[in-house]
């Protein structure tokens, strides 16, 4: 700090003490104010964890970390595990990068020091357990327990010394996390190389008195798999670390890039900051044992858990057989070379024994295929078989208790279907349930799987390659969403396992710590809480000034790309005549890529690339494919209609794609001065199937260019058409107007020619109102209609707009609604507009709970707003409308009775709780209830089944149920849960007006005063 900060900080302080009597605080308010701008005087930011236990000013006796820019000294025992020395090397940095100094290390010897730092694990630390034997440090609630961890500083702890901090650890990761738990409260983010965040600097850095604990965890193993590596991750390891040397024994090709130990150091210490442990190792192309021997010994150093992919057992690499093998023997098949098959699985094992992995057991075909033809009926017995072979080499190679050396069962794809034919394996092994590979968990443990000794756990996937349609792109995955699945997880007891495929790793970064943190705590992060997290992560990273709006964004461009993952995207996804929907989904995305554009040059240079690879890049990259699809779209419309700005249109999708290139070539080559270069390699525009085409490009998109005659001639297009006259046979006529939704509608009038013309439009009536009745068209004009309801007629009226130009005459005709006997300030709910009332689940008029069975409220999930989700207790059966089933409510005012159709928006949530589907009911007022079934008992979640196919690219499903309302007025909607697992999202009542969109009509009017707990 400079001398003025010293100043403000003194007088900060003193306000603080004086316990803010009314003149001091008076005097001082401008100081105080200054004061929170300036670094050196700020207390911590809010950690995303727990409350933070560190402070950058001293006003509660806190230990000095740092004092003055002096750090206190370090202490370890020999004695202790290696790993710690090596993760205590990375700590000083830390604590230098924040406070300007490295602090001393002594091992063994205790600093001639008034405070230092001790780190130690209970039980193998001389020096924590002389603290402990002597009654100085209580380790009860960590002693024991799982990789959890202690921080406490203690008065005189040894001669000649003050005061000690302690970090004591269950075990050698509870230490570890002890000590980078510290790290990310004094400033360093987890991020801090993977995403350029920049250190908080801080000479004064204080741990508050007290103890601080935390662990153990919620899920025991918790990790990540880079797959679907190729080509972006591959092509950036190559590029930074170069390719492995060939070389015959053993066999490596040559070109094959570099996952070494250099590669892997920076990932296994990432794990660790985001207190992980289990990682499983690229392999698309790569070998972790073989290609660098350094890699598995390193893991071991760090404390890593490795193991390897659902389709790779006994901790061999497919790449490792297929080197060896493939071009003499073929791909494995136990069947024809069991002997050969037995060997290669023994040496790996072998290899590895002395490291801490999870052994991958049983066999399917290479390259994600099943093992071989003819399903479980053919092959149970010999899949029995292979794992009894299995579990006997692992006896005889690493334990002769062979339920000590952990192991899992990856019932992935067809591989489930053996279980469901009625294999079993035994139970200490871990039963790993994979999602369908796009967020949606295929299966939870029933109460007898409970009992398992292995237990459970989760294979989750934040990117794929395959069908219906890849996505390895950028982040389409919102936190909402994770917490929907992984909580449900947890809570049916898959708790010993998550582990989660990132792809090619970088642009998952914020999804990924949020999976992490849930399973260190699933009972810190809640349905409602999603908005805190992303504030606290986005204060984190950079600061508290924006933190509220970099949250905004980081949670609006997640739930927009959501709604549909780039890679699905078309010129027709969202409708260009109906609600505004595609303007209004670009208006969207384009809003918050302005602001985070405007927040970018607003933050402190050192903050930018961060800022941009972590929020600009990702809500400015969707901003343009959404409106290059758009484009796209207008494209075929106009030419349809026969504008001359089809031409523009087929220019505009052009820039959008030049500007596309741009940015992805500024990620690569200019990002942090070309240290990312080829994470933008990967092909996102251009898919017309799963497969990903070789390089982005136009050619899925079929752009139009007419013949644009040089005299003008007038064309005029209306919402809700695609019809344009003169010309269409139809009648050109608005979609309805109606007094409490007051709609605006539009009419454009273009131009068929290049000559620009005059237009003139004229209502028939004096409370049809017109933004621009009159003037000059070049391409194309779009006049608002809206209605002056103080002087429209009471009832429902007719009337029209009458548009002139180029000697042509279109009549556009519209209606309006303004009923005599409702008012919009006497309404209570909702009300129909247009011919439908649309409603956000969670604005219900009134929830009513049956116990344990409840609906609760999950913030920005789904398409548009939230959703609610039914909920009950364990393995609780269905429940029954009218009897133990929660109800939400929703009161509207109907104009137009008879057969309604309602429709649901509901998220897409599978069958996982075995002989149980997913089912709700709906009713009207006191009829019975119809129950739905969204997805039936014995639903398979796969390629071939359509319903899943549409159910995952929309990433939400539909559900309709016909009604008949009797008579006008007010009537109560009510949804009924039947099983837990329902998110519902949105529900349309139709009453003959709905019109066609992705996202539905936006909600309807409703008077907020008089609702319910939705309100």
């Amino acid at each position: 700090m400079n001398n003025l900060e010293e100043n403000v900080c003194r007088w900060w302080r003193a306000l603080v003490k004086s316990r803010w009597n009314s003149w001091w605080f008076a005097l001082s308010l401008p100081l105080l104010l200054l004061s929170t701008s300036m670094p050196g005087c700020r207390e911590s930011v809010q950690p995303i964890s727990e409350r933070s236990y560190v402070r950058f000013v001293d006003g509660n006796g806190g230990f000095p970390l740092s004092a003055s820019g002096r750090p206190a000294p370090l202490c370890v025992s020999s004695e202790d595990y290696a790993v710690l020395r090596r993760i205590l090397e990375k700590f000083r940095t830390d604590v230098e990068s924040v406070t300007g100094a490295r602090p001393e290390l002594s091992v063994d010897s205790i600093p001639s020091s008034r405070e230092l730092i001790i780190v130690g694990v209970i039980g193998k630390s001389p020096l924590i357990g002389r603290l402990i034997e002597g009654k100085r440090l209580d380790v009860r609630g960590v002693q024991g327990e799982w990789e959890a961890f202690l921080i406490e500083s203690l008065e005189k702890p040894f001669p000649g010394v003050d005061r000690a901090l302690v970090i004591a650890g269950s075990d050698k990761r509870g230490a570890i996390y002890g000590m980078f738990d510290m790290s990310e409260k004094i400033g360093v983010s987890p991020w801090y190389w993977w995403a350029d965040v920049p250190v908080k600097r801080h000479k004064d850095v204080f741990i508050l008195p007290g103890r601080h604990s935390d662990g153990p965890p919620s899920v025991k193993y918790r990790g990540i798999f880079l797959n679907d590596e190729a080509p972006v991750l591959t092509n950036w390891v190559r590029a930074k670390f170069g390719t492995i040397p060939a070389r015959e024994s053993p066999p490596i090709p040559p070109g094959i890039a570099n996952y070494g130990h250099e590669f892997y150091e920076k990932m296994f210490e990432l794990i660790l900051r985001l207190k992980g442990n289990y990682l499983w190792p690229a392999m698309w192309d790569n070998a972790f044992n073989e290609d660098d021997p350094e890699n598995p010994r390193l893991a071991d150093q760090y404390g890593i858990v490795m193991g390897t992919s659902h389709q790779e057992p006994m901790l061999r690499a497919q790449k490792e057989w297929d080197r060896r093998y493939k071009s003499t023997l073929g791909s494995w098949n136990y069947a024809a070379h069991p002997d050969t098959l037995q060997r290669f699985w023994r040496d790996g094992v072998r290899r590895n024994k002395a490291y801490e992995s999870i052994v991958t057991i049983g066999l399917r075909g290479a390259d994600d295929t099943p093992m071989a033809p003819g399903g479980p009926e053919a092959n149970m017995s010999l899949l029995e078989k292979i794992v009894g072979v299995q579990r006997a080499i692992l006896a005889e190679e690493m334990n002769r208790d062979v339920t000590k050396v952990p192991q899992l069962w990856c019932l992935y794809k067809e591989v489930v279907g053996f279980y469901d034919a009625g294999m079993r394996v035994p139970d200490d092994v871990t039963l790993l349930w994979p999602d369908d590979n796009w967020g949606n968990i295929r299966r939870l443990p029933t109460a007898e799987e409970r009992k398992r000794s292995g237990g459970a756990g989760v294979y989750y996937h934040f990117d794929y390659h395959g069908g219906p349609r890849s996505y390895q792109w950028i982040n389409t995955n919102p936190i909402p969403k994770i917490w929907e699945q992984m909580s449900t997880a947890k809570q049916y007891g898959a708790d010993r396992i998550w582990i989660v495929n990132v792809g090619h790793f970088k642009g998952y970064e914020f999804p990924l710590e949020y999976f992490m943190n849930l399973a260190w705590n699933t009972d810190r992060w809640t349905g409602d809480n999603t908005d805190e997290y992303t504030r606290l992560w986005a204060e984190r990273e950079f600061g508290s000034t924006y933190a509220n709006e970099i949250g905004e964004i980081i949670t609006r461009y997640t739930q927009f790309n959501g709604r549909r993952k780039p890679e699905l995207l078309s010129p027709t996804t969202y409708s260009l005549v109906n609600y505004g929907e595609a303007d209004r989904v670009v208006a969207e995305f384009n809003s918050i890529a302005v602001q985070a554009e405007g927040i970018y040059k607003k933050l402190p240079r050192e903050s930018r690339d961060a800022f941009y690879q972590l929020v600009l890049f990702p809500a400015k990259a969707s901003a343009i494919v959404n409106e290059l699809y758009v484009s796209a779209g207008k494209n075929a419309l106009y030419a349809k209609q026969d504008r001359a700005s089809a031409n523009e249109m087929a220019v505009r999708t052009r820039d959008l794609f030049q500007k596309d290139t741009s940015l992805m070539g500024h990620f690569n080559r200019e990002l942090a001065g070309g240290k990312w270069d080829h994470f933008m390699d990967q092909p996102h525009l251009g898919y017309t199937n799963w497969r990903d085409p070789p390089v982005n490009s136009l050619q899925a998109i079929k752009l139009t260019e007419r013949e644009v005659p040089g005299s003008a001639l007038m064309g005029v297009a209306v919402e809700g058409s695609e019809a344009a006259w003169p010309g269409s046979e139809i009648r050109a006529i608005l979609p309805p107007f109606d007094l409490f939704n007051q709609q605006r509608h539009y009419i454009e009038v273009f131009n068929r020619g290049r000559t620009p013309f005059l237009y003139r439009a004229q209502a028939d009536e004096p409370w049809i109102q017109i933004s621009s009745p009159e003037g000059e068209v070049k391409t194309e004009s779009r006049l608002w209609i809206s209605v002056d309801w103080r002087r429209a007629p009471k009832g429902k009226s007719d009337g029209s707009v009458k548009i002139t130009g180029t000697d042509r005459d279109v009549i556009v005709g519209l209606t309006a609604f303004n009923p005599g006997e409702l008012a919009p300030d006497s309404l209570q709910g909702f009300v129909e507009g247009e011919g439908f009332v649309s409603i956000e689940a969670e604005h219900y008029t009134r929830k009513v709970d049956q116990g344990a069975n409840r609906w609760v409220n999950i913030g920005n999930y789904g398409h548009t707003l939230s959703a609610m989700r039914a909920v009950g207790p364990l393995d609780a059966a269905g429940a029954t409308p009218g009897a133990d089933s929660p109800c939400l409510e929703y009161r509207i005012h109907v104009f137009s009775p008879g057969k309604v159709t309602v429709e649901g928006t509901f998220g897409p949530a599978l069958n996982s709780v075995p002989g149980r589907g997913v089912r709700y009911a709906a009713s009207f007022d006191d009829e019975p209830p119809q129950v739905v079934t969204l997805v039936p008992q014995k639903y398979t979640a796969q390629d071939g089944n359509r319903d899943w196919g549409r159910t995952v690219e929309d990433n939400a499903r539909h559900s309709r149920t016909v009604h008949t309302i009797k008579s006008p007025g007010y009537h109560t909607l009510k949804i009924w849960m039947v099983d837990q697992g329902v998110v519902l999202e949105k529900i349309v009542v139709d009453l003959g007006g709905v019109r066609p969109s992705y996202l539905g009509p936006p909600e309807s009017y409703r008077r907020t005063s008089l609702t319910g707990g939705g309100e």
